[in-house]
């Protein structure tokens, strides 16, 4: 039986990464993967001459400048700029949220004015203990920008009412 200095368990990133790096060092690795192919959730396939993203696209940032020439000799990145939208009844919002969702939101032109807007949605959900998602979003930016910008998308990506979503999924908002 061959003895290995590495077992690693999933090829995903990390898994990848660590097989790649240790075997440049000398060392031997066996890689575990129960699905079929290796690389995780950012597995791309080729069909007809087209990258499909099988899990979703794969969005690749980092403000580290060794990050980004490491990650560049190990397969090739093409730019792109992650600029989202809602459609909530026909108004277009930024997000992630910024000057331009508080004016359409609130009719807000500065960030003073943005952040007492805020405080004032968030005023009748604050002292308490949130016990489910809709309950923290609640706490953290109000109603309006929950009901527009949060309860339907939230509720679509997970199949299920925000209010029987744990509070911690959303607490990065």
């Amino acid at each position: 039986m061959k003895k290995y200095d590495y077992v690693i368990v999933g090829s995903g990133l990390f898994g990848s990464t660590f097989a790649h790096e240790m075997t440049r060092r000398g060392r031997s690795c066996m890689v575990v993967e129960r699905r079929n192919h290796i690389g995780g959730n950012v597995y791309t396939e080729l069909t007809e001459n087209i990258y499909v993203h099988k899990y979703g696209p794969h969005i690749f940032h980092t403000n580290s400048r060794k990050i980004w020439e490491y990650v560049n000799r190990l397969a090739e990145f093409r730019p792109f700029t992650f600029s989202p939208v809602a459609n909530y009844k026909g108004v277009i919002y930024n997000l992630p949220f910024n000057m331009n969702t508080f004016n359409r939101l609130f009719g807000v032109a500065t960030p003073e004015e943005a952040e007492t807007k805020l405080k004032e949605e968030r005023k009748p959900y604050l002292g308490k203990s949130p016990e489910n998602l809709e309950e923290q979003a609640l706490s953290m930016v109000g109603r309006e920008i929950y009901e527009k910008l949060i309860k339907g998308y939230t509720e679509k990506q997970w199949g299920m009412s925000a209010r029987d979503l744990p509070a911690f999924i959303i607490r990065r908002l």
